[in-house]
């Protein structure tokens, strides 16, 4: 009786027509690699920190050294995954330890679009902490995907060039002494059988345990099993035992196990030599990319690819063992992901998508961004109706900072001060905190969509109704246009932004409940994408809105300049959104649902 396969698989067929077997990567391999994901990520805070206290104490201006820390931090925590999953093909330094790697659905490398979608809604995975709600939808999903898998058409597989090195070297073949019935019963053949599939995907030390174990389940039916190499035993039991499984019956047994397995066994013998060839290019590859190889190699490399998926397609033809289907099904999945990476990333790719394309998805997104806004401003006036009627809310609504600032107002104006003047040498870490937070919060906000669109909605509508009844407190004390003074400065892009930052969490949402005539999951891809350009216009306005608020809104010149910085802002904001209406107007981009960001 077969033995049940429990493994999740993901089946792509290849452009040379060849269907590619991807074993899911499951909860406790992508749990070790986000472990030491997470070590080298500590490590490097722990470093940069480091680094930062030495080379500030003996510099004059320190707080820029601070405010630079926090930036680095901040991008490093958030740009980590993105990083290496975009640029380095899927794989960060712990999925690489592991021998696992994030691909498309297709089995194309990920982009840099699909790679930032993915783990910007780790936010939305880690609810409720630690990582519950992500690892619930790992474990039950088909394909193990995750909400951020969801979204970006994405999906974690392993990926091995090779075998573990020591079951490579020797491939599977018929013994001499294969005659006679079978010694292993089929419970024990395919015990081996799966053994050998996965050893590739073990770690050393775990693999050497269960090559001892089996062997001495095996050794008294195979005289000098307990010498030389274990690895190259067992596969030589399995090729012995597969041998004798073709045999029709006892009157053949000298000869037709060896005529049975004959078409597979010859292209193992033909072939094998090649595919360890293939095996180095290939580890090569995707240890140091194809810029490693020269201009006479990358021909080759390709060549002995389609070579290889042809060999493929024959051994499951041939129905040659699974050990050799298993170990060309991962060789040939190296070459395809190598060759069918993502294109790199010009500087003049880069300036297209921040100079055009984003600014044509706000265009895009208008109606979107009208819906967050009312989301925003709605609450937002009730807040501010309802401290005016009723003052004594503050108390309860507005948190001891504003309450403070609100009663100090009064003082700080006639002596000339405003709502918060920062020391010239604290500006920079001011900016910088104003960036992250506000950063952090507009990724909040986005991540908050995938909820069916609610929690961006909440997010909104907290942020409005606070602001709104801030607003009223300081009405309520005749300080409303002391606060206008202080806001006036950076408020245009830092508003604008976290209403498109609503807006991409909105149509995310929209693509779950109404995903029109696409499928709910195409439509969720498609809608992504689109977030991706919104969520990067949305980083732009808030760093400048930061540099603004930290240097000018929390500085001590005067109303004019701040009333001038924010006509600046304005003005920058309907020049990058008129950039938007002609790259739609004149075509330069055109957003489809393949475009990939």
């Amino acid at each position: 009786m077969a033995r049940t396969d429990y493994r999740q698989h993901l089946e792509v067929e290849t452009p040379e027509h060849v269907v590619l077997d991807y074993e899911i990567a499951g909860l406790g391999s992508r749990t070790i690699a986000a472990v030491v994901d997470m070590a080298i990520l500590l490590s490097w805070g722990f470093a940069l920190l480091v680094i930062t206290i030495v080379v500030s104490a003996s510099a004059y201006e320190s707080t820029w050294f601070f405010a630079i820390y926090g930036i680095l931090w901040f991008a490093s925590s958030w740009g980590y995954f993105v990083f290496f999953e975009g640029l380095r093909a899927g794989q960060t330094p712990g999925k690489r330890r592991v021998g696992i790697r994030v691909v498309r659905d297709t089995g194309h490398p990920v982009s840099v679009g699909a790679a930032a979608i993915r783990n910007l809604l780790r936010l939305a995975d880690f609810l409720p902490p630690p990582y519950l709600l992500g690892a619930i939808l790992v474990g039950i999903h088909p394909r193990g995907k995750r909400l951020g898998d969801l979204v970006a058409g994405t999906v974690v597989v392993w990926d091995r060039p090779s075998t573990r090195e020591a079951g490579a070297r020797a491939a599977p073949r018929i013994a001499t002494a294969s005659a006679g019935p079978p010694q292993l019963d089929e419970e024990e053949f395919r015990l081996l059988e799966e053994y050998l599939a996965r050893a590739g995907a073990l770690e050393p030390v775990a693999a050497a345990r269960l090559e001892q174990r089996l062997l001495a389940r095996f050794a008294d039916r195979f005289p000098g099993s307990g010498e030389g190499e274990p690895a190259a035993w067992l596969e030589r039991i399995h090729s012995t035992e597969y041998a004798r499984r073709q045999s029709p019956g006892p009157a053949h047994a000298g000869t037709s196990a060896i005529a049975a397995a004959k078409p597979a066994d010859r292209l193992v013998a033909r072939q094998s030599a090649r595919w360890a060839e293939f095996e180095v290019l290939a580890l090569r590859a995707a240890s140091r990319g194809l810029d490693s190889f020269g201009a006479e190699e990358l021909p080759d490399f390709a060549s002995r690819y389609r070579e290889l998926a042809a060999d493929l397609a024959r051994a499951r033809t041939y129905r040659a063992p699974r050990v050799i289907q298993h170990r060309l099904e991962r060789l040939v999945t190296a070459g395809h992901n190598s060759l069918y990476r993502a294109e790199r990333t010009s500087p003049s790719q880069v300036w297209e998508f921040l100079a055009r394309e984003c600014p044509a998805s706000l265009v895009q997104a208008r109606r979107a961004i009208a819906v967050a806004f009312l989301a925003f401003f709605l609450p937002a006036t009730a807040g501010f109706l309802l401290m005016r009627e009723r003052p004594e809310l503050a108390m309860d609504m507005l948190p001891e900072v504003l309450l403070e600032r609100a009663e100090a107002g009064k003082a700080r104006q006639q002596l000339g001060q405003g709502y918060y003047e920062a020391s010239p040498e604290s500006r920079p870490m001011v900016a910088s905190a104003i960036m992250t937070n506000n950063v952090g919060v507009a990724i909040a906000c986005f991540a908050g969509g995938v909820f069916a669109g609610v929690g961006s909605v909440v997010l909104l509508g907290f942020n409005g109704l606070s602001i709104g009844a801030t607003a009223g407190h300081f009405a309520n004390a005749g300080l409303l246009g002391y606060l206008s003074a202080f806001i006036v400065g950076h408020g245009v892009l830092e508003l604008f932004a976290i209403w498109v930052a609503g807006a991409a969490g909105l149509l995310l949402g929209l693509a779950m409940v109404a995903p029109g005539e696409l499928t709910r999951a195409d439509a969720v891809r498609v809608r992504g994408r689109l977030a991706t350009r919104l969520l990067t216009a949305v980083v732009i306005f808030l760093v400048i809105a930061g540099v603004i608020e930290g240097f000018v809104s929390a500085g001590t010149g005067p109303l004019a300049l701040r009333i001038g910085v924010s006509a600046s802002s304005l003005a920058f904001l309907v020049l990058y959104l008129l950039q938007g209406v002609r790259a739609l107007g004149r075509a330069v981009w055109t957003p489809t649902p393949g475009t990939t960001p």
